[in-house]
C-alpha cells in the first residue's frame, strides 16, 4: 500500500511532530483536534520549528512554506476521509483511545490502517475495539519526534504483515529507523528505561551519591545525552511511577516495584520539571 495522506488525530506535542516530519518529506496530512484553539496552537508549532530550521539554514523559505502547504488543520473527522493511515495521537488514556479509534473505524474506508501513538496501551487490546484487527498497529514515536530517530513499530496479536510493511515504509520514508516489536507492556525503550530510572531513585534513597553524581556517572560512564534523574524530571515523575506501576500489575514480578521515594516525590506533588520541583529545582 502506498501512503500519500496521514491523518493525526492529535494537535499536541506528538500529534504536531508526526505532521512535520509527515510534510517535511512530502507526505500530506490531515492534522485533527477538539477545538480551533488547539489546532492552532500545534500549525503554530510546526510553523516555528520550521522558522528554527530555517535560521540554522537546514531548509529554505521555500522549502518552510511547501510543508506548511501539505498540512490541513481540521476539528472534523470527516476530513479523514482521504487517508490511507489514520495515527491515534491522543492523550495516554485508555477509554479515550478507545472512543476516538471507534470514531476513527467508523468512518475510514475498510483498506485504512490505523495505528496508535500509545507508549504504554496494549495495541491487542485497542486493536480488538475495531473492525479491522489486522490493519491495526502500534507507531510509538519518541519525543520531540523531528530530532529522534527512532520509531516503535509494534504488532498485536492480529496485525497482518502487510500493515506492518507498509507502515515500517512509511517510517523510513519519514527518515526514521523503525525497530519492530511484539506487543507488551513498555515494549522494548520503556521496558528498559522506566526501571533503570527506578533504580536511580533507589540508589538515591540509599544515599549511595548525591542526584548530580548519579546523573553525571551515567552521562559520563554510560555515554548517556541526559542523566536518569534529570531525565525522571522532564519526563514527570508521576508518569514514571504510573509506568512502573503497570509492569508491577501486569509482569506480576517484584523487581517492577516503584521505589520509596518515588512515591514519596510524586505524593508531595514534586513532579519534575512541569511543576517547578522534582529531584532538581527548576
Amino acid at each position: 500500500m502506498s501512503i500519500q495522506t496521514v491523518g493525526i488525530i492529535g494537535a499536541g506535542t506528538m500529534g504536531n511532530g508526526i505532521a512535520q516530519i509527515c510534510a517535511t518529506n512530502g507526505i500530506r496530512c490531515v492534522m485533527v483536534d477538539i477545538s480551533e484553539e488547539a489546532v492552532a496552537r500545534g500549525l503554530a508549532t510546526v510553523s516555528a520549528s520550521l522558522d528554527r530550521l530555517v535560521k540554522k539554514e537546514k531548509i529554505s523559505a521555500a522549502d518552510k512554506a511547501a510543508a506548511l502547504a501539505l498540512i490541513t488543520g481540521s476539528t472534523r473527522y470527516e476530513d479523514l476521509r482521504d487517508a490511507q493511515l489514520v495515527i491515534e495521537a491522543a492523550t495516554e488514556n485508555y477509554e479515550l483511545k478507545l472512543k476516538i479509534l471507534r470514531q476513527i473505524d467508523a468512518l475510514v474506508a475498510p483498506d485504512v490502517i490505523i495505528a496508535s501513538n500509545t507508549s504504554s496501551i496494549s495495541i491487542t487490546k485497542l486493536a480488538a475495539a475495531t473492525q479491522r484487527a489486522d490493519r491495526f498497529i502500534g507507531m510509538h514515536f519518541f519525543n520531540p519526534v523531528p530530532l529522534m530517530a527512532l520509531v516503535e513499530i509494534i504488532r498485536g496479536l492480529q496485525t497482518s504483515d502487510a500493515t506492518h510493511a507498509a507502515v515500517q515504509a512509511l517510517s523510513r520514508a519519514l527518515g526514521k529507523t523503525p525497530v519492530t516489536v511484539k506487543n507488551a507492556p513498555g515494549f522494548v525503550v520503556n521496558r528498559i528505561l522506566v526501571p533503570m530510572i527506578n533504580e536511580a531513585f533507589f540508589v538515591l534513597a540509599e544515599g549511595l551519591a548525591t542526584a548530580e553524581d548519579i546523573d553525571a556517572g551515567m552521562k559520563l560512564g554510560c555515554n548517556q545525552p541526559i542523566g536518569p534523574l534529570a531525565l525522571a524530571d522532564m519526563v514527570g515523575l508521576d508518569v514514571c511511577l504510573a509506568v512502573m506501576e503497570v509492569y508491577l500489575a501486569e509482569f506480576g514480578d517484584s523487581k517492577y516495584r516503584p521505589c520509596p521515594l518515588l512515591r514519596e516525590m510524586v505524593a508531595a506533588g514534586r513532579l519534575g520539571r512541569k511543576t517547578g520541583r522534582g529531584v532538581y529545582q527548576y
